[in-house]
């Protein structure tokens, strides 16, 4: 069988950013990095932000990877893998000059691919970037362009839900959820696959139906009932579970995914308030999306006025829940004494990544708009009895290199599910209002 041909892949500055151990996954095909994406790392370099930590890190390990040699012809990335190369400017090629304005890196890395590319026919040259207009351009002039897709999920349709609906259950079997000890085996329901570790189940027998989840622990389904979380009733099955793997201590890591209007966000707090007293602190986060990986100051005014519009609607879900009790009623200043004493703690994600996260109820909206990495650095920082929650809704993104295959939540649900401490629930109906739903579905 003929040994299939080695690319050469030309990086740009974004890749790294999102990725900077992006180098160890190309194989035994070669890296190119062309000259301006170092110019543009020593941008990043300074700061606590998640870029600048991976601009310094593929730094560190380019240095390691030359040594004390400057490079000539690439050096090896590692065992098995191809060898890097830095590449310096070029003068704009005559193809792309009255196209592309000098002034903008992105048309450097360009040109550096095009001259690459049309000085060695035979060499399969691949721009990779996440930046999608600059694939487009890449495109109009013949090269081949493709977004990084190491981290990226395969297929979004096949994305796991957390949930399954059982029909036809033979009435006997549904009556021993109703009895104790409210449980019964997998084997009972001839189920198609095999449940995994904390799965939710509607089970049904015509009209009549029981809610349920598999328990990785005792290996059966136990029934689960419509409970509040203070003072929020569940209006579905699928908020019934979602209320469930919330305010069960033996989940660790939950995500929730759906549409805007499906009570995400409102569930989990409601449910970390429901179950404060297990926890130290309560965190509510998001991240601050940047335009054009711009921090928080290029933005006017003072710290806090940068933010507010940010956190609002995190403030929004605390004030809806704080409606459902009368003024003189006790849980209602239980909130107000929280927020004062900082036990609730509502504030942008780059402001509480870098604390210590044990015996926290760590609640991260938006998640959407987190990179793998991102995700993983989270994750990684939990202690002991801390419990993480990430929602979002991973077909609206708006951070600028990220998609519904490359998000931190999409790849999070692929990964982890099945795991004995994790739960998912994918919120598919929306009960913010009649309106708010139609407008979700048609428009």
């Amino acid at each position: 069988m003929p040994r299939k041909k080695k690319s050469t892949f030309i990086l740009d500055t974004n890749v790294i950013l999102h990725d900077s151990a992006c180098i160890y996954h190309f194989g035994e095909n070669n890296v190119v990095i062309p000259v301006t994406v170092l110019e543009e790392l020593d941008q990043f370099k300074k700061g606590s932000e998640i870029l600048n930590y991976h601009a310094r890190e593929f730094v560190r390990t380019l240095d390691l990877l030359c040594g004390e040699h400057m490079f000539n012809g690439g050096v090896p990335i590692g065992p098995g893998l191809g060898k890097i190369t830095v590449k310096l400017d070029r003068k704009f090629h005559e193809d792309l000059v009255l196209s592309f304005s000098e002034s903008r890196p992105d048309h450097h890395v360009l040109n550096i691919a095009y001259h690459l590319a049309r000085e060695n026919p035979s060499l399969q040259v691949i721009l990779v970037t996440k930046d999608v207009n600059l694939r487009i351009k890449a495109k109009s002039v013949g090269l081949v362009a493709q977004d990084y897709k190491s981290d990226q999920i395969k297929d979004i349709t096949t994305l796991y839900t957390g949930k399954r609906l059982v029909e036809n259950i033979p009435g006997m079997v549904l009556q021993k959820l109703y009895e104790p000890p409210f449980e019964l085996e997998p084997s009972d329901l001839s189920l198609e696959k095999e449940p995994v570790a904390n799965e939710y189940f509607i089970l049904r027998n015509g009209n009549k139906s029981v809610l349920g989840t598999y328990d990785p622990l005792n290996l059966k389904i136990r029934r689960i009932d419509k409970n509040p979380a203070f003072g929020i009733m569940p209006r579905n099955a699928e908020q019934t579970f979602a209320l469930d793997a919330l305010t069960n201590n033996k989940i660790q890591l939950l995500t929730l995914s759906g549409k805007a209007g499906t009570g995400k966000t409102l569930l989990a707090l409601a449910a970390a308030l429901q179950r404060k007293k297990n926890y130290r602190q309560i965190f509510l986060a998001r991240p601050v999306v940047p335009l054009s990986n711009k921090d928080l100051g290029f933005l006017p005014g003072d710290i806090q006025s940068k933010l507010d519009p940010y956190m609002q609607p995190l403030f929004d879900n605390l004030s809806v829940i704080k409606s459902h009790f009368g003024k003189c009623e006790s849980s209602r200043d239980d909130v107000n004494k929280l927020l004062e004493e900082n036990k609730l703690l509502i504030s942008a994600l780059a402001y509480i990544r870098g604390r210590s996260l044990v015996n926290i109820y760590f609640i991260v909206d938006e998640a959407q708009n987190l990179t793998p990495h991102e995700v993983k650095t989270i994750i990684t920082r939990a202690g002991e009895n801390t419990k993480i929650v990430f929602t979002g809704d991973i077909f609206q993104i708006d951070h600028p290199y990220l998609n519904t295959q490359s998000n931190g939540l999409s790849y999070l649900i692929e990964k982890m599910h099945g795991q004995k401490l994790y739960a998912h629930i994918n919120l598919e109906k929306g009960e913010r209002s009649e309106l708010s739903e139609l407008a979700s579905n048609l428009l």
